[in-house]
């Protein structure tokens, strides 16, 4: 099995600045461009495409402080069950929780199913299949 990369890996790292070009660039400049243009998109934009982000964007930092603290005791990339465990923690924590108890956030049962959406891809792409090149012998 392969070693996970945690703050190295790519999907980390291609999440993270997909969500800091949307927070940053793309919502607080382009509004005007997409009501106009593309009406669709922007209720996506402004709603929906972080919640994508926060599995592969979250869990590699949760991870790797996990193994600091020895909670995690492997480098491998994180399971299907190890995903979903986080996934509910975070789903109850920010959609009950905080909009119900601390009155923070919105209990959009949306949000969860785009968590689970990009947790799902992330758990695909994180335990795909490496493909191995061995030499030849002649």
């Amino acid at each position: 099995m392969n070693r996970f990369g945690y703050l190295r890996d790519r999907l980390f790292v291609a999440s993270l600045a997909a969500y800091a070009c949307n927070r940053l660039l793309i919502r607080p400049n382009m509004d005007g461009l997409f009501h106009t243009h593309l009406p669709w998109a922007w209720p996506f934009l402004h709603s929906h495409f972080d919640d994508l982000l926060l599995m592969p964007a979250a869990l590699p930092v949760v991870l790797w402080l996990q193994r600091l603290a020895g909670l995690r005791q492997h480098d491998h990339a994180p399971s299907c069950s190890e995903m979903l465990f986080h996934l509910t923690v975070w789903s109850v924590i920010c959609k009950v929780v905080g909009p119900f108890w601390f009155h923070l956030g919105v209990a959009d049962p949306w949000d969860v199913l785009c968590f689970a959406a990009g947790g799902s891809v992330a758990c695909l792409w994180w335990n795909r299949p490496v493909a191995r090149f061995c030499a030849a012998s002649s």
